[in-house]
């Protein structure tokens, strides 16, 4: 059972069989593998019996090889060795690419970094497997849609507010031309709010749900912004969408061969960051010991407070997210999504029980 009429190598089995020759899948390459997403994507990987794996990052912070520890991989190699190696058509044994590999940093500026570092190698890595009939799973944004309000994979409803969201949307609109003669599938997943373990290395870009944490056990509090833009203290609402899920659904896609397009991959709920700072709080007092706190008791005992929204992100920042599903639950996928009040507490906990927040 080929790619269509394509005749592409990816076989369209269960992820982790073998081929009727008894030879396991070919090597799965994850760019960004020893990130956040892209290192809990290979535990996702080695959950379902596969190791054969190829690392793909930038270890200049080298301090990011924690997050492979756990991991069972056969190869790591340097993004810049990568890509040079794909330009010269070195690699025989490639089964599917998983693409997280990018500059995830919504503040930066240098837009000819941005557009070589998020664009231009996506790129690379598409028309490669096109060639090679392989497919390719990338990590796209909800940095698309900018302001919103609507949160669907539309062309008309797409405007990102800064040069990251742009060198994402530029990317799907590749993609979205290439539909119709696409040799071997495509999946971008828009990721919205991702949290969860292995996002220490992100620095002031990990999720508001561990620097809450962060912020509560160094401080006794969480600060969040105040009200701005019509929301109340805290108020401003997101799509938080807990890793266990982007890893699933990253899976679900990798074990079909036909689906190809962009799809939102959220919780497809929107809450309040007060609720994110209250699961954070009332998880780390039940570990201590102590009752949990409604919001307004949280406060008014000042366990929570709020600082002015800053002037440099007003006109530059998503208010409100929340991503319509439509178009993942007719892709076949089912699953339901982890709410803020199970999802983030999870995250403490295996933080909590890993020692990696005392």
């Amino acid at each position: 059972h080929a790619l269509g009429e394509s005749g592409g190598r990816y076989r369209g089995r269960k992820i982790g069989y073998v081929d009727c020759d008894g030879k396991g899948i070919g090597m799965i390459v994850v760019t960004g593998g020893a990130g956040f997403i892209g290192s809990n994507l290979v535990k996702g990987l080695n959950q379902q019996g596969i190791s054969d794996i190829l690392v793909v990052d930038d270890l200049s912070d080298g301090d990011k090889f924690v997050n492979l520890v756990q991991g069972q991989i056969a190869d790591y190699m340097d993004k810049d060795d990568f890509r040079a190696r794909l330009a010269r058509d070195e690699f025989s044994n490639i089964e599917a690419v998983l693409h997280q590999g990018a500059c995830s940093d919504t503040t930066e500026r240098n837009g000819q970094f941005m557009m070589d570092n998020n664009y231009r190698v996506t790129l690379e890595i598409f028309e490669y497997c096109q060639a090679k009939r392989i497919p390719l799973l990338y990590a796209s944004s909800a940095a698309v849609y900018g302001a919103g309000p609507l949160y669907a994979e539309e062309l008309s409803i797409e405007a990102p507010l800064n040069v990251y969201g742009y060198s994402k949307f530029l990317f799907d609109q590749v993609l979205r031309r290439h539909l119709d003669s696409l040799r071997a599938p495509v999946v971008g997943l828009r990721y919205f709010n991702v949290y969860g373990p292995q996002e220490q290395h992100k620095g002031r870009m990990a999720s508001v749900a561990y620097h809450n944490m962060l912020q509560y056990r160094r401080d006794g509090h969480v600060l969040l912004f105040g009200g701005w833009d019509g929301y109340v203290n805290g108020g401003q609402q997101r799509d938080f969408v807990f890793i266990d899920d982007v890893v699933s659904v990253n899976l679900h896609f990798l074990g079909q061969d036909k689906q190809s397009g962009v799809f939102n991959c959220g919780s497809g709920r929107a809450q309040p960051f007060n609720d994110v700072a209250q699961t954070v709080v009332n998880t780390l007092r039940e570990h201590d010991g102590l009752p949990a706190l409604e919001l307004e008791d949280l406060v008014s005992q000042q366990f929570l407070q709020y600082i002015p929204f800053p002037d440099d992100l007003k006109g530059r920042y998503q208010s409100h997210t929340q991503a319509d599903l439509t178009q993942l639950r007719a892709a076949g996928y089912d699953k339901p999504f982890h709410d803020v009040q199970t999802g983030v507490a999870e995250y403490v906990r295996r933080l909590l029980q890993s020692g990696a927040l005392r």
